[in-house]
């Protein structure tokens, strides 16, 4: 009786997540939060705000199944065309932006293995301002004005290297709105090097460039785009050890050897 009761109440659970989601901030949770998600999960979460206005969604814990349990979140309705990000395992995403007045979350499961879930937290914005651009693992940010024309600055702590653009300024948006105008850096361990990049552009550099690098490294940056993205990978410098230093670039059709 007690296994039935069980699996009884985890089925109930996942026929009664998702659903319409109003106000200027709020929080959404994966059922069963932070205790595990059932199985067979299939939830919608739609955010709905006034039209001049956007929404700003930043995750505060992921930790899901990798590949197999997923959330999607949709630029809009919950439609292909406008997914904005998928995601799965445990890497905490940059917060997302909406492009208008209408933000989707759907979350689904597989029949097996469970995990704490996700928990996320919007806020609605005006169109003139971006958005926190979000803090970054061993990083600081600074500057607290996120409007139209301001600037914040990310720096590392102690022991870490600034990858990307130190500097980001909130712009005019194609659709009017506003956004940053380069993604979040990252700041890696000094004496490390690779790691994976989110984002819409960005850049990749050998240790210590433009300065020598140093003898016997192994390096792996992995790339990472939405679903039914290209990446274009574009060098501007480029000079190695001929023979015995090599960059090989996979996930193209075959592998290339530089």
């Amino acid at each position: 009786m007690y296994i039935f009761l069980h699996v009884l109440s985890l089925s109930l659970l996942a026929e009664s997540c998702g659903g319409v989601v109003q106000g200027l901030n709020g929080t959404i949770e994966s059922p069963g939060f932070p205790h595990g998600y059932p199985n067979y999960a299939n939830c919608t979460w739609l955010i709905i705000t006034g039209e001049r206005n956007r929404i700003q969604l930043t995750f505060v814990t992921l930790a899901l199944e990798e590949d197999f349990d997923i959330v999607s979140v949709y630029d809009g309705q919950p439609s292909p065309g406008n997914l904005k990000m998928r995601l799965s395992g445990f890497m905490l995403p940059s917060p997302v932006v909406s492009s208008g007045s209408i933000l989707a979350l759907w979350f689904t499961t597989d029949f097996a293995v469970s995990a704490q879930g996700f928990k996320a937290v919007y806020e609605v914005l005006p169109s003139h301002t971006c958005g926190t651009p979000g803090l970054i693992p061993n990083g600081v940010i600074h500057g607290s004005r996120y409007n139209m024309g301001d600037k914040i600055r990310y720096s590392c702590e102690s022991g870490f290297v600034l990858e990307g653009h130190s500097i980001l300024t909130c712009i005019v948006s194609p659709g009017s709105g506003a956004q940053w105008d380069f993604p979040s850096p990252f700041c890696r361990a000094e004496g490390a090097c690779g790691g994976t990049l989110r984002g819409t552009a960005g850049s990749i550099t050998s240790p210590g460039y433009p300065a020598e690098y140093d003898n016997n490294l192994d390096c792996t940056w992995s790339i990472l785009a939405e679903p039914g993205d290209t990446i274009a990978l574009v060098f501007n410098d480029f000079l190695l050890e001929d023979k015995y230093d090599f960059l090989e670039i996979s996930g193209t059709e075959a592998p290339s050897i530089w």
